[in-house]
This record gives C-alpha cells, structure tokens and sequence, in this order.
C-alpha cells in the first residue's frame, strides 16, 4: 500500500468577485460574457415580452421562471442584469439593459439554478479553507486585514451583505466542483491521442528548452525576384563560407562574418541571437534548431530576404525534469478496533529490537506488516517522489541513510519502521511532457465538452418562463 498525501487543489471560482463602490457580484460565466447567437428559446419569452425593461422602478415582484423545484424571482434577474452591467462597465464595455441582455441573463441564471439542483442531489460539500481562502482576498484587495473587518463593513452597507457572499461563493465553488467532475468524466485522451499530439507542430510550445543560436544572413543585393543567377550564386557561395567558419569550436563570430564579407557589396546580418525558445521563433527557424546538436551549423536556408545561416551554441534543456526518488521498504504495525496504540507501538518496538539483532527486514514485513500491498513483497514500496507518500513518513524517509532503517514512528495508519534501500535523481522528462500533452488537450476539448453536458443538462429540466 502506497500512503499517497491528499493535496488541495486550488478552485477557480466561477463568479469573479470584486468591490468598487459597494460590492459588485458578477453572475456566472455565461452570463458575464454576453452571447448575442446563444439566446436559448425559452429565455426568448422575454425579449417577446419585454419592450418595456424591467427595473426597479417598473417591476413588482414576482416569479419569472420555474426550474425544476425552484423559482427565479424578477427581482433575481433584476440583479442580475445590474451586475452584469457593473462588470461591463469595469471593463470598459458599458452595455445596455436591453431585453436580448435580459433574455442571456436569465438563460443564465436558468443554467444556474439546473447546477445547483445537481450540486444538491449529489451531494457535493463546500471547501471551508478555499471559501476562507477568497474571502481574505476580496478583503485584502479592499485594503482590509481580516475578514471580520471584510464582514463589518459589507453589513455595515447592508445587513446580510456577508452572508450572502460567502454563499453566493459556496454556490460557484460547488458548481465549478461539478463542472470539473463531469468534463473530466467526458473528455476522453487516449495514449494514442498523446502520441499524435507529440508528433504535431502544436507540441513545439510544450518545449520548454532555451536555445543560443548564432544567426547570421547574406542578404539578396536586389528583390530576389530580379536576381540574376550569377547574383543568386554569389550570394550561396558566401553562405557556404560563412558556413564553415561557424563549424569552427569556439568561434569568434565578428571575425568570421568580418573575413567572409570580402567584396560582398551587402553588409552581412546578424550574430549571437542569445537565448530564446524555439516556440518564440518562425516555425521555419524553430523547425531547424531543434534539430540541431550544439555547435552544429545548418545548412544554408535560402530566404526570400537572404540565405541564413544558424548555429545551435549552446541550449538549456529546461524541459528535462530530473527529480529525487528513494526505493522503500516499510512494516506498518496498524492501529484499529482490534489493536490498541499502546499495543501497537509495542510490537513495533518487538520488531525494531529484532533488527538490531540481525533479523531480515523482509522476511519481518511479510510475517508481520499489516500493509497487504506491499508485505507480500518483503514490505517493497519500490521507488517513490516527493509528494507520493504522506509528510511524516517522508520526513523520517529522506533523513534515513541508504542501507540503513528507521526506528519506529507514527503517521496517521499506525507506527511504522522503513528501510531505505537505494536513492537516485530519476530523469522524469518524458512523462513530464506526456502530462503537458494531456493537460493541452484537454483544455481544447474541455469548452466544447461543457457546452455539450450544459445543452444536455438544460434539456432534462423542467423549465418555464412565465409572461
């Protein structure tokens, strides 16, 4: 059994939240980004029916739309439409209050009301520390220090202001929760779709390696278009020697470029280009010098401004990710219903006693560990990374010497004795840029995906507008 730490994973909320005269809450996603060709035909009923807009001034309260078991009252698309407004105006795209807005709004807050229902049938909980979390940045960008002074001063505008934050908060949280349980359930990446990835040019961006190139073009002496071929053969002939003063190890650049221009009438271009990644080159650069060894030189790549000449000088292969692995074995001594702690720290200060006298680690793990996924194998953890195991058994892990094992420590599974076996810094590079492929394409297919699960979503609901 491997103890795996449970890590958080930080939550994007869905509304983006700020305050500049008063607090301004931005609806959802969909709302806040206005669609004109997306209006859904339901939410059509009120741009047919809304010539005179509604306000605060003009609208009694009522209900506008039944969703499933929960009503939308005019009062929440009121508010709605004046948030989305506020947003707009922040981003210096003021828009009208407008039926067709109306109508997106409140398919917005329709689609709202569909997820929540959803987050409510399975059961989905908030994030206390991520709400926290939030909150104390909301309070931060108001120049405030807590989130008691956040609290006093929103209520202090109006009472309940805080409350209703923090909920509107725990709503967008659960709801982007459900949104990423169901893309991820939908988007299917297969090995093969990783491999095709890697092989396309898009992949050049995941390489993340900084390449200094020596670059250096012989330029036309007229548009190459008029050139003459003598003209055309004389500027080729120079590339070539430029070429061959570049294989030279070492070197200097101002005086290779300075002796191959002889009576060339055309100053020659360029030099140490210095560091950059390839995905910041032309595609026909970047497609060269990657395939280029340090201290290679290309061959001369005839331009419709010049003949360039490239040398690969030097390259950071900050795409390789070598990282710290220690092989473990460990006997694990549980504490449950049937073992008391007292009782199970004894037996492992029995088997730490019997490692001092000689006794075989493995042959111990497998009579006596309680960890079936790894006794059978003499307590063989095999060869794990920072992060993979749970913070104490880490710690006590990384300060044991190869060869060497532990006395007997607690984690949160009982009390545990570990041997280190081997230690090693493991070249990860591959699996790093498999990830960055999966990671790629799932953020192509992912918007796609939601759009689909919200379509499906809306068409099981029951939902009426009323007049």
């Amino acid at each position: 059994m491997r103890f795996f730490s449970l890590r958080q994973t930080g939550r994007a909320v869905l509304f983006s939240m700020g305050m500049s005269a008063g607090l301004v809450l931005s609806l959802n996603a969909q709302a806040a980004t206005v669609k004109p060709a997306t209006v859904q035909a339901d939410a059509k009923a009120v741009s047919q029916n809304s010539s005179a807009r509604l306000t605060p001034a003009n609208s009694t309260d009522g209900i506008i739309a039944l969703v499933n078991d929960n009503a939308i009252l005019k009062s929440d698309l009121i508010d709605a439409v004046n948030q989305t407004q506020a947003r707009a105006q922040a981003a210096g795209e003021p828009i009208a209050n407008s039926a067709q807005l109306q109508s997106e709004v409140l398919n917005a807050l329709i689609l709202r009301e569909i997820q929540l229902s959803l987050v409510n049938r399975v059961g989905l909980k908030p994030d206390e520390a991520a709400i926290n979390q939030r909150l104390t940045q909301i309070a931060q960008s108001e120049g405030l220090n807590s989130l008691a002074a956040l609290q006093q001063r929103l209520d202090a505008s109006q009472a309940g202001s805080y409350a209703s934050l923090r909920s509107k908060l725990i709503e967008d949280s659960a709801i982007q929760s459900l949104q990423q349980r169901q893309i991820t359930n939908l988007v299917r990446i297969s090995e093969q779709d990783i491999d095709a990835f890697l092989a396309s040019p898009e992949a050049k961006r995941l390489n993340q390696s900084e390449y200094q190139t020596i670059h250096v073009r012989v330029p036309y002496m007229d548009d190459y278009s008029r050139l003459s071929q003598a003209q055309r053969d004389e500027a080729l002939e120079v590339a070539k020697v430029l070429r061959n003063r570049l294989l030279a190890p070492n070197v200097d650049i101002a005086a290779a470029v300075a002796a191959t221009q002889g009576s060339y009438p055309i100053p020659l271009q360029g030099g140490d280009m210095g560091f950059h990644k390839a995905a910041a080159l032309p595609t026909e650069l970047s497609s060269e010098i990657t395939k280029l060894d340090v201290g290679a030189v290309s061959e001369p790549l005839v331009t419709p401004e010049g003949i360039d000449i490239i040398k690969l000088a030097n390259k950071k292969a900050s795409d390789t990710m070598i990282i710290p692995q220690w092989h473990t074995r460990h006997i694990l001594v549980k504490v449950d219903e049937l073992q008391t702690n007292a009782l199970a720290e004894q037996k492992a200060n029995d088997l730490y006693d019997q490692l001092r006298k000689g006794a075989d680690f493995s042959g111990l793990a497998a009579t006596y560990s309680d960890d079936p996924g790894s006794a059978g194998r003499g307590g063989d953890l095999d060869w794990v990374s920072e992060g993979d195991m749970i913070g104490p058994f880490e710690a006590v892990m990384k300060n044991t010497a190869v060869g060497d094992y532990s006395a007997p420590f607690k984690t949160q599974f009982g009390w545990h004795i570990l041997k280190l076996e081997g230690k090693r810094q493991h070249d990860v590079s591959d699996q790093y840029r498999r990830n960055m492929a999966r990671q790629a394409l799932y953020q192509r297919l992912a918007p796609q995906a939601k759009e689909d699960w919200l379509q499906e979503l809306r068409a099981s609901a029951y939902i009426q507008v009323l007049e």
